[in-house]
């Protein structure tokens, strides 16, 4: 018989195992934060706090912000490498993340973009300067684009580097702001990381498993999508080899249909343990791993959210950076907030209950409160409502 899951357990499940069920306090362990969510996705725009900063500051809210690149370009917790995005992962996932360097650099070669890249030798010359003198950024060289300009267009040497870090043979050192500082990889992963040796076969079971424990449950498409390196043939191919050993389940959507998903054979005992996420409210990043995968989130939520950074100003619905609100097990709303942290403080332009949701004296406070936190995160001392809808 199949497992059936109801929507609310479903939606516990999910935000159970991404990290967003128990209340964001205590003491920070960021290495152990980030290998429960897999990895944290980086991205440059700072409305309020870059997405990566604010990922993590909503499992917990002692985070701050030079504590990521004391884990990344000190401690050497974790690396820097392609999922569906830039992003950093577990260190000790090293190993299991080889095959994705060889996929990537294949894949890199085929982009039209990426052929004004210099050649062996161009690729060469920048690895012997990153030796001599250490870790170096794009603004230690200066090639030039030849031909026409184009937006999409980027120096030879920019292309290099790019090619460089997709293959594995340069790693990110440190970052200072959001400029990427490439060194060679055996003077960043430690020597037993890059020694380790797996099979494809061998790293295409492990992604594929832990990106299934972390997703609690999901299609082949989900488990695919999760570190998009490897393909759904693959994926396809390896729940068929598990189909013994893997739980079939039916999931009951936000509208209540049912639909057939996969889980690992724990999920039973996951299923009798999990209970209501803590009833605070909290502002989401957009690039929120529990945001990310739009169907997904609307699916089990009923929460219909896309980020409009690339809609015109004239055709958005909501805005340019526009948070989701989560209250306990229930997205409640949306709402604008940018920071000024020259002005210190951080100021609240539009708020938006969803269809159905009271907004009420005890969820404003609910909200003023998360603000006050947000606003700590970021070294505002004030929090400034721009408009009148205090709802």
């Amino acid at each position: 018989m199949v497992l059936r899951i109801a929507n609310r357990d479903a939606r516990r499940l999910w935000l159970e195992a991404q990290g967003l069920s128990a209340p964001p306090t205590g003491p920070v362990d960021l290495p152990g934060t980030i290998r429960k969510l897999g990895f944290v996705q980086l991205d440059t725009i700072r409305v309020v706090a870059r997405a990566h900063d604010h990922i993590l500051w909503s499992r917990n809210q002692n985070y701050r912000e030079p504590m990521l690149h004391t884990c990344l370009a000190r401690d050497r917790q974790v690396f820097e490498h392609f999922t569906h995005d830039a992003s950093l992962i577990p260190i000790d996932f090293y190993p299991m993340w080889r095959r994705q360097f060889r996929r990537m650099e294949e894949k890199v070669r085929g982009w039209e973009w990426h052929r004004g890249m210099l050649d062996e030798d161009g690729r060469a010359a920048i690895r012997a300067r990153i030796e001599a003198e250490g870790p170096l950024s794009t603004k230690a060289f200066d090639t030039k684009i030849v031909g026409k300009r184009e937006m999409w267009r980027r120096p030879p040497h920019k292309l290099a580097l790019d090619y460089m870090w997709y293959a594995g043979e340069l790693s990110t050192s440190h970052r200072d702001g959001f400029t990427k500082f490439y060194d060679l990889t055996e003077r960043v992963i430690p020597h037993h990381h890059r020694a380790a040796e797996h099979s494809d076969v061998a790293q295409v079971d492990w992604l594929c498993r832990e990106a299934l424990a972390r997703l609690a449950f999901g299609t082949e498409g989900d488990i695919q999508r999760f570190w998009a390196a490897a393909d759904l043939g693959e994926v396809k191919a390896w729940t068929a080899a598990k189909a013994r050993k893997l739980v079939p389940v039916e999931i009951e959507s936000a509208r209540g249909e049912w639909s057939a998903a996969l889980a690992l054979p724990d999920i039973e005992t996951r299923l009798a343990e999990v209970s209501a996420p803590a009833p605070r409210l909290r502002i989401l990043n957009p690039f929120d791993p529990v945001i990310r995968d739009r169907n997904r989130l609307t699916r089990l939520f009923g929460f219909d959210y896309r980020i409009e950074i690339f809609v015109p100003e004239a055709k958005r619905q909501w805005g340019y950076y526009v948070y989701p609100l989560l209250e306990g097990d229930r997205f409640v709303g949306r709402i604008e907030v940018k920071s000024d942290r020259e002005a210190g403080e951080i100021s609240v332009h539009q708020l938006w209950p969803e269809p159905g949701v009271k907004w009420t004296d005890a969820r404003q406070a609910k909200l003023e409160a998360e603000l006050g936190r947000l606003a700590r995160l970021v070294g505002a001392d004030e929090v400034v409502w721009r408009t009148d809808v205090r709802r």
